[in-house]
């Protein structure tokens, strides 16, 4: 007989809701509002009729998503400059044991992966989640999003083509970006524009998430010594009690620049054949309100 509260049920599955909440929707307050909407149905629903919690949990918290997404694309907002997800703090060690699943956990909350996610329906997003990300079998899926399995799979087939196409092949190697985090942090902050363009790919991109409420790129920067010299000019404009603290973000190292004590801006980079592929940069308050606590 078991003694566990409608409460202990569902603390023991947050992770996951939290996960599935927000690689559908990008931001971490909309998905934490879908989890407390998704606990309110949980806590008024009777557990006796309830066989599998865990399926159950994840096909209320797929449904509110998929409903908060078609409100987010309805209200057709237009966004100042390049967009990024929100950063969400990762930590994967711990609660994930396998190599190969953290890699894959890591791949599918990626900045690179969630820009190409936006770009999908609202189903074949909660598809291509629940399968790539949670593994779950199509018939579980069909059921829980009131389609047939046929339907579903093909579904997660043109989800998976569409971002196969688009996303970027880069290594997911935690110690090689932080190595080269580091580096490229030490040459960026010292201005060193040669020690710079060695760490840069030739197609290096730059990506700037200002929302218009801070100082960022409106637009996305191409080629190393583009990105390079913004960096360097960047550096000579920082505050002078600028502090950075290394976190993982998003499945991989990242790096979080304080002014006062607060966060200032989010450093990420992509990484592959031993170069920096690509910099985002968050500079949006709204979006980094989240990362208050891990300053």
């Amino acid at each position: 007989m078991t003694t566990d509260t409608a409460a202990d049920v569902f603390e023991r599955h947050r992770p996951v809701l939290q996960g599935v909440a927000y690689r559908m929707l990008g931001r971490v307050a909309d998905a934490e509002d879908v989890v407390q909407d998704a606990w309110l149905r949980w806590s008024g629903t009777d557990r006796g009729d309830v066989r599998e919690p865990r399926g159950y949990l994840v096909r209320v918290t797929t449904r509110l998503a998929i409903d908060r997404l078609r409100q987010i694309k309805a209200r057709g907002e237009t966004y100042v400059g390049p967009w990024l997800p929100e950063p969400y703090a990762t930590d994967f060690g711990a609660t994930v044991p396998d190599a190969a699943d953290r890699a894959v956990l890591a791949d599918t909350v990626s900045l690179a992966v969630l820009v190409v996610l936006e770009s999908l329906s609202p189903l074949e997003r909660a598809v291509f989640v629940l399968r790539e990300a949670f593994a779950f079998p199509y018939g579980e899926i069909a059921a829980m999003l009131d389609r047939g399995e046929p339907a579903v799979r093909q579904l997660a087939a043109r989800a998976r083509r569409h971002v196969a196409e688009r996303r970027p092949r880069y290594e997911v190697d935690p110690a090689q970006r932080r190595d080269l985090t580091e580096r490229f942090l030490a040459a960026a902050a010292g201005g060193d524009l040669e020690r710079l363009m060695e760490l840069l790919a030739p197609d290096v991109r730059l990506v700037g998430d200002s929302g218009g409420k801070a100082r960022a790129p409106l637009r996305v920067l191409e080629t190393a010594d583009k990105v390079a010299r913004f960096l360097v000019g960047a550096a000579g404009k920082n505050p002078p009690d600028l502090s950075v603290r290394f976190l993982e973000l998003n499945g991989g190292p990242a790096v979080l620049a304080l002014s006062g004590g607060e966060p200032d801006a989010v450093f990420q980079l992509d990484v592959a054949d031993g170069r920096v592929q690509a910099v985002y940069v968050i500079r949006n308050p709204d979006k980094l309100r989240s990362l208050a606590t891990a300053s």
